[in-house]
């Protein structure tokens, strides 16, 4: 293993990746611009042998976009003594919806109702718990996919039976969340240690209801009161979050978290607020990896 770094221009940070977006870009510049010498491993290509990757670097972001590829590479090099950020149980909660929902419920964190079935006749009997119109969603998933909004039973066994038969095995776990009634936006809030460093309202495209800026969504700066920002934290430690996205619903009952997103995209948020989201990761990597 690497001695410990004394000085910046000694530390060695790895990002682990397995598409290089704007955002890896970004972290990538923000450390080699204040001298840190950066590894990037593509987690597709690399071999994760065991005993063979402790000079890997001081410390490793994983950015992997793929859920299960980052969860096991993290798996492997927290057991190799690396730390990664975020972690292992930190990866493989706040990447699976119905496991986040279950930990900001025990934190008595304000989400929206949800149930959880496993066949269609469970899906459909599921439905009258939340009532209609209801959301289905993919326990593991990014970027708006596979959501479906339910607004009758004909039209939920249709989007059940469909899914039935989707491989892999976790869409037969049918992840039923209540329909917000809101504006036609959502609030994402970028965690970094223990500060909000930016939220921005996200708002859905013309025709849609999906507020994802990867769907063609537009995000405004957001200002947050300091009894919101101190819920955002808490969902983010609710998952031992170190660098998430955090997003919220607004509703007649006030702010609910919806999602908590462990490798979060941020270029939207960056053009509206103008804050150096890269930087602060970067500063973040640098005063973790020293410690």
């Amino acid at each position: 293993m690497r001695p410990k770094s004394l000085g910046w221009l000694e530390l060695k940070i790895a990002i682990l990746y397995d598409r290089l977006r704007w955002e890896e870009k970004a972290i990538l510049d923000a450390l080699k611009s204040r001298g840190v010498e950066v590894e990037m491993v593509d987690a597709k290509v690399k071999v994760a042998v065991q005993g063979k990757l402790r000079s890997i670097g001081d410390i490793v972001l994983n950015r992997c976009l793929s859920h299960f590829r980052g969860l096991y590479w993290s798996a492997v090099l927290e057991a190799e003594g690396i730390r990664v950020i975020n972690s292992f149980w930190t990866s493989l909660i706040g990447g699976d919806k119905l496991f986040t929902s279950l930990e900001l419920a025990k934190a008595s964190i304000p989400i929206p109702k949800f149930v959880v079935a496993f066949t269609v006749e469970g899906a459909l009997q599921a439905l009258n718990e939340i009532g209609l119109p209801a959301v289905v969603k993919p326990v593991v998933g990014s970027w708006g996919r596979l959501l479906a909004l339910l607004r009758d039973h004909e039209h939920a066994r249709a989007i059940f039976e469909h899914r039935e038969h989707l491989e892999p095995i976790l869409h037969n776990i049918f992840y039923l969340q209540e329909y917000i009634e809101k504006p036609s936006r959502d609030i994402r809030s970028l965690i970094i240690g223990d500060e909000v460093v930016a939220s921005i309202y996200r708002y859905a495209p013309e025709g849609e209801w999906r507020t994802n800026i990867a769907l063609g969504g537009k995000a405004e700066v957001c200002e947050l009161s300091e009894e919101q920002c101190e819920m955002v934290l808490k969902a983010a430690k609710a998952i031992k979050g170190e660098i998430v996205g955090v997003d919220c619903l607004e509703s007649n009952r006030g702010l609910l978290v919806n999602e908590i997103n462990t490798t979060v995209e941020f270029k939207g948020a960056f053009s509206a607020t103008g804050v150096d989201i890269a930087g602060k990761i970067a500063d973040y990597l640098i005063k973790e990896a020293k410690k």
